[in-house]
């Protein structure tokens, strides 16, 4: 145990420690300047090479000693500087921990435990750790990488004073979980370890605790005068953003009584979003119209900035966050840049009235079937949504089975999407063999078969299903009486009012009512509203069920009941025929007989349901197939694809 540490005011190199050893004192002089070798040699011989020297708080309320830490990282800057094997060794690190709890951080009263964090890459196996407890400290080495893997943490020290803050000191902390917040200074997301104020709920990122800090700027773009920045935290409104950010550090001008975020400056003045066709600029304020905003439509305040369209005739407006937001805005600002013309390319060429020659089966010519009164067949699906042929004119090829929606085949080739920043392109080669790992990225169906729409920008994985690119907001559902609108921010997920789901997938999209908290996912808002059965004559309505009703419903397929509050089938007429929404379209939406794809390397058939013989019985949950299709991987049948495991090419497992 170390019980005293000195250094010669006199000199840099002369240090003197007392340890207490073997319940002996010893005392030790060193003089690295004349035996550096010394002090290395000690540390061998009492086996303290094996730990790496670091220096931390035990709460937030005990701060170690400055002059404590200054001594000894001195004291090991020497030793670091001599022997190239003990570079990066010596660093400090967080041991308090915190949680994001409703918005504000809360200190958790526990050991750090770095293997249930998993913040650092190296095993918590291979950190040695010793304390010291006449000073509440303790001592670390990681024996796996020596400190080359703990980036910027390295010598962060664990309790600081700074300018932005300078109230209170800020501790080094380590986040507990995955959910987090944004930086006090740029507004980024705060790393796993950071530095917290717990008094004021203040919190900012190493590496900006390392910027010098900006006291005035000139900004021409945004203010005539120079910007001083103001020294203290207070809610103010930002006459850019037109919030209002006590965490965030803000620049004025008090004779023109300008405000502005630090974080606004950087704000682009012409940008392109999802949500709009034309080009959108940057405005310090609008005239006294009524204007709602086009992102969150919620009413826009007309004395700060947000951002407009400049086009004759269009009054579409937005919130400068709003249309900043990453699900809207690609990041690019287009100040200067010239106007880049989409070019449309039509889906299909005409070759004469009512032939055509489509783009995804451009071998073989469509043509246009108006007939009015022909019979439904259940067989019959458009290759693009891969839904019946129920009514109204299709184009079906002169010389195969392929067939197509008449909207379907005058698909845009090219499209904006709300929920996604970048360009989409329309994919429709029927011959394409489809991964099974790509899912539609709003609403969580696989994309095997049928058209689907993916980004073109490069290392975007963006994909979404036909269904989902052409539906279009304001949505009027038949499960809300108001119409819905794409409101949800970035990071935001809300449970589904209709299947009581929460995020089906990556973007955690949903149609939210603007007077009250209903919220309906893609998955339920394509879901067909009108189905037809094939032992009745009538269109299936899709009823949502009421909380009072008393009613009693049976399934027409698996003659079970049915619970009269949920999502079912119905029949309009007098014919009652009531079914499961599942026992109608199965629990595969948008797969057709005959296609294929591959699922780990093997390929995956899908078959029809053979209705005249005993259905297959699956060789992984060992029930019988139910619905209108199965699947065939390796010689082995499965009911759906959730069943299907490949464990390699040879040997499916569950």
């Amino acid at each position: 145990n170390i019980e005293h540490l000195e250094m010669d005011s006199n000199s840099d190199t002369y240090v003197y420690i007392k340890l207490s050893e073997l319940d002996s004192d010893l005392d030790i002089e060193f003089d690295l300047e004349a035996d550096p070798d010394l002090f290395f040699r000690y540390f061998k011989r009492v086996s303290l090479d094996s730990y790496l020297i670091s220096l931390v708080g035990e709460t937030l309320s005990l701060e170690p000693q400055p002059e404590l830490i200054s001594l000894i990282y001195q004291i090991f800057s020497l030793v670091v500087s001599m022997y190239s094997e003990w570079k990066r060794l010596i660093f400090l690190y967080p041991q308090v921990q915190v949680k994001l709890k409703k918005g504000k951080f809360q200190v958790i009263d526990e050991e750090v435990s770095w293997s249930s964090n998993g913040k650092w890459k190296c095993l918590p196996f291979n950190w040695k750790k010793i304390w010291i407890s006449e000073e509440g400290v303790s001592h670390i080495r990681c024996q796996t990488c020596n400190g080359e893997n703990h980036g910027e943490y390295e010598k962060a020290p664990v309790v600081i004073k700074h300018t932005l803050h300078p109230k209170h000191s800020l501790q080094l902390v380590l986040l507990n979980g995955d959910t987090t917040r944004e930086c006090y200074c740029c507004d980024k997301d705060l790393e796993e370890v950071f530095y917290y104020c717990s008094a004021c709920d203040y919190a900012m990122n190493i590496a900006c605790i390392k910027r010098p800090r900006v006291l005035s700027l000139d900004q021409p773009k945004w203010h005539e005068h120079t910007l001083a920045q103001f020294p203290r935290k207070t809610s103010l409104t930002c006459n850019v953003c037109a919030l209002t950010h006590s965490s965030c550090p803000f620049y004025m001008c008090p004779p023109c009584d300008f405000v502005v975020h630090q974080k606004c400056i950087s704000l682009p003045r012409v940008i392109r979003i999802s949500r709009h066709f034309h080009r959108i600029h940057f405005t310090p304020s609008f005239d006294q119209e009524v204007r709602c905003c086009g992102v969150c439509r919620r009413k826009i305040d007309n004395d700060y900035g947000g951002y407009s369209c400049n086009k004759d005739g269009c009054s579409y407006a937005a919130h400068s966050k709003c249309a900043t937001q990453s699900n809207v805005w690609d990041g690019k600002e287009l100040e200067g840049e010239p106007e880049e013309d989409i070019k449309k390319i039509e889906p299909f060429v005409t070759v004469r009235d009512g032939i055509i020659r489509h783009f995804s089966h451009d071998h073989h010519h469509l043509k246009l079937d108006e007939n009015i009164d022909r019979d439904y067949n259940e067989n019959k699906l458009c290759q693009a949504c891969i839904t019946p042929i129920y009514f109204g004119n299709f184009y079906s090829c002169m010389q195969c089975d392929f067939i197509l929606h008449e909207e379907c085949a005058k698909l845009s080739r090219k499209i904006h999407h709300p929920v996604h920043p970048h360009l989409l392109t329309l994919v429709g080669r029927s011959d394409l063999v489809m991964d099974a790992t790509k899912s539609c990225s709003i609403c969580s169906w696989r994309c095997t078969t049928g058209f689907f729409y993916e980004c073109s920008e490069r290392e975007c994985r963006f994909k979404v299903h036909v269904q989902c690119a052409t539906i279009s907001e304001p949505l009027v559902h038949a499960s809300h009486m108001d119409p819905l609108f794409l409101t949800s921010k970035p990071g935001e997920e809300r449970r589904c009012c209709v299947c009581k789901e929460l995020g089906h997938c990556s973007t955690n999209e949903t149609f939210n009512c603007i007077e009250c908290d209903f919220a309906l996912c893609f998955k339920c808002a394509t879901l067909p509203q009108k189905v037809r059965y094939k032992h009745d004559k009538h269109m299936l309505t899709l009823s949502y069920g009421e909380e009072t009703s008393t009613m009693t419903y049976w399934c027409e397929v698996c003659e079970k009941k049915i619970n009269p509050k949920e999502r079912f089938y119905m029949c309009d007429e007098y014919c009652c025929v009531t079914l499961h929404i599942e026992c109608m379209l199965g629990v595969d939406l948008y797969m057709k007989s005959g296609s294929f794809w591959l699922y780990c390397s093997s390929k995956v058939s899908v078959l029809p349901n053979n209705h005249h013989m005993s259905r297959p019985i699956c060789s992984f949950c060992k029930k019988r197939c139910p619905h209108n299709i199965v699947f065939q991987c390796l010689g082995l049948i499965s009911c759906s694809t959730s069943c299907i495991r490949v464990k390699d090419s040879k040997k499916m497992t569950m």
